[in-house]
């Protein structure tokens, strides 16, 4: 169901033709190479740097952003336990952040603005990451996050699991980042100092999977293939599908599922991961696809048509095994799933100015059918929102304080903390959101109501309009840590908080 909504007049969509600033663009900066996978182990050190590179997006070649040269950037292999260092150099004209996405670092590491002052172009920082938990996480930049990040920094760290049992046998794996770029008349539309799109976050018209718009992956057929799904959009869900292929879904945002699970798709709120196995029972192509309601996006394939897999295991893909080591870490855990919540947070925003005036005059609905505005169907009206007129919040509904204005937010370590979230359907907005906490792990309890069954440990959670989220977070890793939408534009603006383990 689309939004009613009464057309901008001339006067405002005129004034779109200055908007956008254009992605700078450098005259020698490399093309951009393929991307590698980096094997580690306990003890290493590894050089990780962010600069621009060439890359051709639409027909026409584009300055981005790539750690080490190549988007997605290295895929960093580490054994779970295990504690690396990844020395990180700022090789850009930019401020730099580098946040490992869901790993349980010690706090002082975490690459956020409560932790570390904004690198300036030319800083080094060394990170010292523990990996304590198996799985897909992720590093990107937690600074001008708007702009770097759909401009190509992101990257993978798989954590292989100390239990070879943990996952199912496959003959291979590989990361899968799906993401999304605004090009506008041959360029790409990115404000490099000013944020714009700040309502409801800038929607891509170009999809890129690993960093490329036909993105294939060559196979043979009964080969097994593990894809670490990552969304790495600055607003877009991804509903991800394998058209012709049935999805075992066998993992998430930090390790696997009470039980793995035959599934048709996907969803994905960006920063949010899935682990999950296909089998090419065949050769053939099968589409890679973003499923909505309204639309069907090519994304990519899978070319099985390279002989036969030397080793099958269509006989374990085929089983639906249960996890014991998953169902043993969440046991000591439900106890607490019907306990009262000890804190509720509310999401909502605010308009300002011209927009508060302009927005006053317009008949807003309230959420769409699922809860979910999958594309931008307020084009105008987005494009010309700022940082300015636009504030996202969080509200804590026992104080009345909002977003970093919230101080009081201490858990003891190795003590439960129930969290109710509640997206405020009445605001002057009503859009999803994916709330990230950092540094922790939490358990996605019930969604109106309704426990949740065959859980999976999760760092963030989307939250639709209208909906109240119940979450139990595992505080267990000691620090002060950020919360927030992981919409990069409402992050921007303001939407998130901070609180302390110890």
């Amino acid at each position: 169901m689309k939004k009613n909504h009464i057309i901008i007049t001339i006067v405002f969509a005129a004034a779109l033709v200055t908007i956008y600033a254009v992605a700078p663009m450098s005259q020698n900066a490399p093309f951009a190479k393929q991307s590698e996978i980096v094997n580690l182990k306990n003890g290493d050190a590894y050089d990780l740097a962010a600069a621009y590179v060439t890359k051709e997006i639409g027909g026409k070649r584009q300055t981005m952003l790539a750690y080490n040269g190549s988007i997605p950037g290295p895929t960093i292999r580490v054994p779970q336990g295990a504690e690396v260092t990844i020395n990180f150099k700022n090789n850009t004209d930019l401020p730099a952040l580098l946040h490992s996405h869901g790993v349980r670092m010690e706090n002082a590491f975490d690459g956020s603005q409560l932790q570390q002052e904004e690198m300036k172009p030319g800083e080094s920082f060394a990170y010292k990451l523990k990996f304590p938990d198996a799985g897909i996480y992720w590093y990107h930049p937690h600074v001008k996050e708007v702009f770097e990040q759909p401009l190509g920094l992101y990257g993978a760290f798989i954590v292989t699991p100390s239990d070879p049992k943990y996952f199912p046998p496959v003959n291979r794996e590989m990361p899968l980042f799906l993401s999304d770029l605004p090009v506008k008349n041959g360029v790409i539309a990115l404000d490099k100092d000013k944020t714009r799109g700040v309502l409801m976050g800038n929607y891509g018209n170009v999809m890129l999977t690993n960093g490329e718009e036909n993105y294939t992956i060559p196979a043979s057929a009964r080969e097994t293939m593990r894809l670490y799904v990552v969304n790495a959009a600055n607003v877009r869900p991804f509903n991800f599908a394998i058209k012709g292929l049935k999805m075992k879904l066998v993992g998430g945002d930090s390790g696997a599922y009470e039980k793995a699970s035959f599934v048709e798709s996907v969803l994905l709120a960006p920063s949010e991961r899935a682990i999950v196995d296909v089998f090419m029972s065949e050769e053939g192509t099968y589409e890679i696809q973003n499923k909505t309601p309204e639309k069907t996006y090519t994304l990519g394939s899978i070319s099985a048509g390279g002989g036969i897999a030397d080793v099958s295991y269509e006989k374990e893909w085929n089983t639906l095994s249960q996890n014991d080591a998953v169902r043993k870490s969440i046991d000591r855990f439900r106890a607490y799933f019907d306990w009262p919540h000890q804190r509720r947070i509310t999401l909502s925003v605010d308009f300002f100015g011209g927009m508060q005036n302009m927005m006053g005059g317009m008949m807003m609905m309230g959420p769409s059918r699922d809860g979910i505005e999958w594309e931008d169907d307020m084009a105008m009206m987005n494009d010309i929102s700022t940082l300015e007129s636009v504030k996202w919040h969080i509200i804590d509904e026992d104080t009345g304080k909002q977003d970093m204005g919230i101080d009081d937010w201490t858990f003891k370590k190795g003590e439960p903390v129930k969290i109710r979230i509640e997206n405020n359907p009445n605001s002057a907005h009503p859009m999803q959101h994916p709330i990230h906490f950092h540094g922790q792990r939490f358990l996605v309890v019930a969604r109106d109501g309704i426990l949740q069954t065959n859980l999976v440990w999760k760092d963030t959670v989307l939250v639709r309009s209208g909906e109240i989220v119940d979450i139990l977070l595992d505080a267990s890793n000691p620090g002060v840590w950020m919360a927030h939408c992981h919409i990069a534009e409402h992050l921007e603006a303001g939407m998130m908080f901070g609180f302390n383990v110890e």
